[in-house]
């Protein structure tokens, strides 16, 4: 089912494409080992009318942790220059299938704004169908924007410290399963390695078809079952630097639960501090 506040598919798209108050995001990104370029191969080729939204540059630059939430002033600044305001219904996809795109959506839900969907299957479902690509940029015209930042959508380090302790919440880790238990390479050098004390273990793959589509809402909440997720319980989800733990909120939001938040500086953060707590081996 196409819903246009979380997840529309390519024939959505498709049927929308022209539409005066559709705006289009490209929101890709890779980790740093991946050695590649997002705004390039955005430039490269994207869908018709997409923007390019940077991660990394629309982000708090005041934090040392990667690409933290911007504050509401930076992200109306770059979003009216880009030509998305008030009114208009955003789509983001990305240059996986799903993976950095839910991460955009997740922002402007943060700032209030709730006519956002990510695109089901992201750029290679959209290229893979045949539908048209270009390279050329869009033509921009200023968008008054107004936002009304939803600060119950994030947490701070303190904030998931006190619910790692009292287990009130479920705190959902989106890393693959040797990074959770500790037997695998953190990217980001300097990091220890295990989960936060009392998290579940829901490696965002698992969530998405082989085709990079997301499963059905009754396979994505038996999936988070069985993990061990008490879906009774408000949810935190983290991951190695906040992009991933977004396909969980996403994830969530799609069954139906909306009290969740997302721990924005996730592992980059936790596992930096050495008077916060790890553990390892199995949740």
């Amino acid at each position: 089912m196409d819903d246009p506040k979380t997840l529309v598919s390519t024939d959505w798209l498709a049927a929308h494409l022209k539409d005066p108050d559709l705006r289009i995001l490209d929101a890709s990104w890779f980790l740093p080992q991946m050695e590649r370029d997002a705004k390039a191969t955005y430039e490269a080729k994207h869908i018709p009318g997409a923007r390019f939204f940077d991660i990394d540059e629309i982000s708090d630059n005041r934090s040392d942790l990667p690409h933290m939430a911007p504050p509401p002033e930076k992200f109306i600044s770059r979003m009216r220059a880009m030509g998305v305001g008030d009114g208009h219904q955003v789509v983001i996809y990305d240059q996986h299938s799903v993976f950095s795109a839910p991460r955009v959506w997740w922002t402007f839900r943060l700032m209030g704004k709730t006519d956002v969907a990510v695109l089901d299957g992201g750029l290679p479902k959209w290229e893979a169908e045949g539908r048209p690509l270009e390279d050329m940029p869009p033509m921009v015209r200023d968008r008054h924007m107004t936002v009304q930042r939803q600060s119950g959508l994030v947490k701070d380090v303190t904030q998931v410290a006190h619910a790692s302790k009292l287990g009130d919440h479920e705190i959902i880790d989106a890393r693959p399963n040797d990074r959770f238990l500790g037997n695998g390479t953190e990217p980001r050098p300097g990091l220890r390695s295990g989960h936060i004390p009392g998290s579940r273990n829901l490696p965002f793959g698992e969530l998405l078809t082989p085709e990079g589509t997301f499963k059905s809402p009754d396979e994505i909440k038996a999936l988070f079952e069985a993990a061990g997720v008490d879906l009774s319980k408000p949810a935190i989800t983290t991951c190695g630097s906040g992009v991933s733990a977004a396909i969980l909120a996403l994830a969530l939001e799609i069954i139906g639960k909306s009290d969740w938040s997302l721990y924005d500086g996730s592992w980059s953060e936790w596992g930096m501090y050495n008077d916060l707590k790890v553990a390892t081996g199995e949740a």
